[in-house]
């Protein structure tokens, strides 16, 4: 009986792992093999728009290329990349909101309560920006679905 006990705990703390890896792994939307098509994702926090990063200061996060412009925004993202990473891996938050990965645009984005949104494209944006709130609320609810599938 004990060791039935053991066993069962051993199973439920693998499958536990498993799940916990899966939704560390998380998708990234990347284009020309890079995450944001190679833009600075600490640019935009910093300087208030889209830079294009360069391949020296790359580095790969969940699984992703991600590119700066400089070497001190590559070392503040990767002494806290959860601050500067876009919302939702890049996915068009609204597409997210709605159940759907959909692809983004580097200059279709978004800061608000200090994290990064990106959609699809300015007509998008304009919906996304009528209901930001709620929107970001059935997106953070739609996300791990989406990761899992």
């Amino acid at each position: 009986m004990k060791l039935f006990a053991l066993i069962l705990v051993a199973c439920f703390a693998i499958s536990f792992s498993a799940d916990s890896v899966r939704a560390e792994s998380a998708m990234v939307f990347t284009r020309d093999g890079a995450a944001l098509s190679g833009h600075d994702p600490v640019a935009y926090f910093t300087v208030g728009h889209p830079v294009p990063g360069k391949q020296e200061y790359k580095l790969v996060w969940k699984r992703a290329e991600w590119w700066f412009a400089t070497r001190e925004n590559r070392d503040l993202f990767e002494a806290n990349p959860r601050a500067y990473a876009p919302q939702y891996g890049g996915y068009c938050a609204y597409g997210v909101a709605k159940g759907q990965l959909t692809t983004t645009k580097p200059n279709v984005w978004m800061i608000h309560e200090n994290r990064l949104y990106l959609v699809h494209s300015a007509p998008v944006m304009a919906i996304w920006s009528n209901d930001v709130q709620g929107h970001v609320g059935r997106a953070d609810a739609n996300w791990p679905d989406l990761l899992r599938k």
